[in-house]
């Protein structure tokens, strides 16, 4: 009874989305990671979430501010982060007619500390009867149909908006994983500032995301796509707006992206000669929203001398692969904590 009642919940608590997958319904939320709150009364309230809060980035009158209370795959402001899932899990719990609270699984990065596991455990529980953790990584895997429980070596490389997670995956254990505070986040910040450097032109962050959505390129083969760019000139202090090219972006984007290849290539040296060779013959998958980046398959390819693969839905893995387990408890019974 408890089951038909409670609809069982996969969580991808991410630093620039929140997805949330359900039992046996598949991925029913998928929002920006954000709140826009009003100071009232010495009290913060919550004026927007989601994809409405995102829309406010940068253009909120005195008074209220957008927060992203989710910093590097972790917690960083908990009342925020409580407000935000509180009203997440309750859209998603209206959509399906559960009553009662759900079982919960929420993915976490590799190496994350116990203080702040704990967070994310206390920012969950108040909406959950049950709160379990799983690392992205393996949640990627499981997602991406990898063969994690079987004595193979896969190794997938989830590059998150504020962490990529590398793991290498047998047997429903993480062998060797390394997580890099390096994402999507450190590409925006990247390009703000070169337009800052070489041009003079300052841009805010919802500007520099529709950059490296639209121009950003890992390889050189699209180099030269163009944008129209507008922003404020620093020079004189007026709205201005300039043509960059996809090669210009890239050079701006390069040494996060070379940080990004650096730990691959640190879990690799890590990893036991034996999984080596299957990861040889399976290549890499690359999930996460910048295994969208132009070109980025194709450099890591050549850089690394391997296969690389990318899901038709980077973007969806880790919330698919955990709402797998949710779905297949049994199966993978041993790989959440």
């Amino acid at each position: 009874m408890i089951r038909l009642l409670a609809r069982d919940l996969a969580i991808d608590l991410g630093t620039a989305n929140t997805l949330i997958y359900q039992k046996g319904q598949g991925i029913l939320l998928n929002e920006p990671s954000m709140v826009a709150l009003k100071e009232s009364n010495g009290r913060r309230e919550a004026v927007a979430f989601g994809s409405e809060a995102k829309a406010m980035l940068g253009k909120t009158p005195e008074g209220v501010e957008v927060i992203r209370p989710v910093r590097t795959g972790v917690i960083a402001d908990f009342e925020v982060a409580s407000m935000m899932l509180r009203h997440f899990i309750s859209r998603v719990r209206a959509l399906s007619w559960s009553f009662m609270k759900p079982r919960v699984m929420v993915g976490v990065p590799c190496g994350i500390t116990e203080v702040e596991k704990r967070a994310i455990r206390e920012a969950v529980e108040d909406q959950a009867r049950e709160v379990r953790l799983i690392d992205e990584a393996m949640a990627a895997a499981i997602g991406c149909d990898l063969p994690v429980t079987e004595a193979t070596g896969s190794l997938v490389v989830d590059i998150g908006g504020g962490t990529t997670d590398i793991a290498v995956v047998s047997l429903k254990d993480i062998v060797c994983s390394l997580s890099v505070r390096q994402g999507g986040d450190a590409l925006d910040e990247a390009i703000i500032n070169h337009m800052r450097r070489r041009h003079h032109l300052l841009i805010g962050e919802s500007t520099a995301e529709q950059i490296k959505k639209s121009v950003g390129t890992a390889h050189s083969d699209y180099d030269h796509e163009t944008m129209e760019v507008r922003g404020r000139s620093l020079i004189h202090s007026t709205p201005t707006s300039m043509t960059i090219t996809g090669g210009e972006i890239r050079e701006a984007m390069n040494e996060v992206l070379s940080q990004i290849v650096v730990a691959i290539r640190q879990t690799l040296e890590s990893t036991p000669p034996e999984l080596s060779a299957d990861i040889i013959h399976r290549g890499i998958v690359v999930a996460g929203g910048g295994a969208l980046i132009r070109g980025l398959d194709k450099r890591l390819s050549e850089e690394l001398e391997m296969e690389v693969t990318v899901p038709a839905d980077p973007l969806a893995v880790v919330a698919e692969g955990a709402g797998k387990c949710l779905d297949n408890s049994d199966v993978f019974k041993d790989v959440w904590f």
